[in-house]
């Protein structure tokens, strides 16, 4: 009776190594392209976590010249830039995103990823929370009046504009960003 419950308890444990052993598949990486605004929002924020998760912390401090952004605060300056824009539409901007040095002093890996995907979390929420006629609400912004859908467009530009400049900064330092990695570039569909 022991040699086999050793046996079942054996194949037990082979049999769970095996599923976690088990790959999953690699995220779609056109999930969410042409599929309007949240599939648009759903990609670039896809693609800032994941390259923002790829790059070393020891790389955060990084920046391509003096003057310019580091790898840091362009994360910060996006996640604070999703608050402030947000604001314009309604939502209050939270107290620990409006400091004017705030891509100065907030640092760490973690704390500007967490940033990050709140400040996403935070657009995605508000976008869908947006009932008929509330895109054409007018609102001001510097100096203009403009349609809540131009701060919700203007968002996703902003976003995929850094987007850009943070896979150049990755690629600078030798780190490929994930959906461009070989096992995660899909065959042409």
């Amino acid at each position: 009776m022991c040699i086999r419950r050793m046996i079942c308890f054996l194949g037990l444990v082979f049999y769970v190594s095996a599923l976690s052993a088990r790959q999953m598949p690699p995220p779609d990486p056109y999930d969410g392209i042409w599929e309007g605004y949240e599939g648009e929002w759903r990609y670039v924020s896809n693609l800032l976590v994941s390259l923002a998760e790829e790059i070393p912390a020891e790389r955060y401090s990084w920046r391509p010249a003096a003057g310019t952004r580091s790898v840091s605060e362009v994360l910060t300056h996006i996640a604070q830039g999703n608050f402030y824009l947000l604001s314009v539409t309604g939502p209050r901007m939270p107290a620990d995103m409006e400091p004017n040095d705030l891509e100065k002093t907030l640092v760490g890996k973690p704390a500007v990823i967490a940033a990050l995907k709140r400040s996403l979390e935070a657009v995605k929420s508000a976008h869908a929370r947006l009932k008929p006629g509330d895109l054409e609400r007018k609102v001001r912004v510097q100096g203009k009046t403009v349609p809540v859908e131009g701060i919700y467009l203007r968002i996703i530009c902003h976003d995929n504009e850094h987007l850009g400049q943070l896979i150049a900064y990755a690629r600078s330092n030798g780190v490929v960003p994930p959906w461009s990695q070989p096992a995660n570039v899909p065959a042409h569909r």
